[in-house]
């Protein structure tokens, strides 16, 4: 199948766009790996986001239950639509829509080659919803930033914010020459397993204002950001004046997840 796509685009007069991430997978090894770690059993329904011309969707379909593919690209959904009658497939539920704005059925597992302009949006997305275990494609750079260790280079919002909902880990690289057409970076396929922890909206809203000053101490880089845990700065200055906790004289890239846990309960008590 994926030594097809060429001929299969030919056949349609289909251009991928890069500028959209429609960089579809032509490495079969890869894509076997991808089904592997997946483990699809026939009691699963599989959700797919940006499932293109099918290089996930059908050989998945022929494992599980029933798969949800989203496409957001009329041209290519109807392409899809022809190849899954022409594999008398009707397991697959195709919804041609945009996989931010639209509410996804119930599913066990998802399994993504995810456009890479959507990455963050769509794996917050995700971990809304209850489910088993994801086998997602995320920039190599960007799956670097999911499991970053605090003072790293690394090390993001994005380290932060994921570390207590779920479990990631990196399962497989790939080059540009495993795509067409080739992305200008490498990629990697990351397991993803939820964690049952709920965090409160001023954890988020302090990770984001440490985060935008990140070399800067807690301290300042909360006052300095003040608009994004809503309150006024000069508020909050004189507010964190009065808290004596060693923690707000860290830098941000210095604190680790939970004494950035620690301080968010500090801006929840105050503000």
């Amino acid at each position: 199948m994926p030594n097809n796509t060429k001929k299969i685009l030919d056949k349609y007069n289909v251009r991928l766009d890069r500028n959209k991430s429609q960089n579809y997978l032509i490495n079969k090894e890869k894509l076997e790996n991808i089904l592997i770690h997946a483990d699809l059993q026939e009691d699963e329904i599989i959700l797919e986001i940006g499932a293109g011309i099918g290089t996930l969707t059908i050989p998945m379909a022929k494992k599980a239950k029933k798969v949800i593919a989203i496409e957001k690209d009329s041209k290519i959904a109807d392409i899809l639509t022809q190849r899954l009658i022409d594999e008398d497939i009707d397991n697959v539920e195709l919804i041609n829509d945009d996989a931010l704005k639209v509410e996804y059925p119930y599913f066990d597992k998802v399994v993504s080659n995810l456009p890479y302009q959507i990455s963050s949006p769509v794996t917050f997305k995700l971990l809304k919803y209850d489910f088993k275990k994801a086998i997602l494609m995320y920039q190599y750079e960007f799956a670097q930033r999911m499991q970053a260790s605090y003072g790293t280079n690394e090390y993001s919002r994005l380290s932060v914010a994921l570390y207590f909902r779920c479990n990631t880990k990196i399962i497989d690289t790939l080059t540009p020459d495993c795509f067409l057409p080739q992305p200008r970076v490498n990629s990697a396929v990351i397991e993803l397993i939820p964690k049952d922890y709920e965090l409160s909206q001023a954890f988020d809203d302090t990770t984001r204002a440490l985060f935008q000053h990140r070399n800067r101490k807690a301290r300042k880089a909360l006052v300095n950001s003040a608009h994004e845990i809503d309150m006024n700065k000069k508020e909050l200055k004189n507010k964190l004046i009065h808290i004596d906790n060693p923690l707000l004289d860290k830098k941000v890239f210095q604190l680790k997840p939970e004494e950035i846990l620690e301080i968010s309960y500090i801006i929840e008590k105050i503000r």
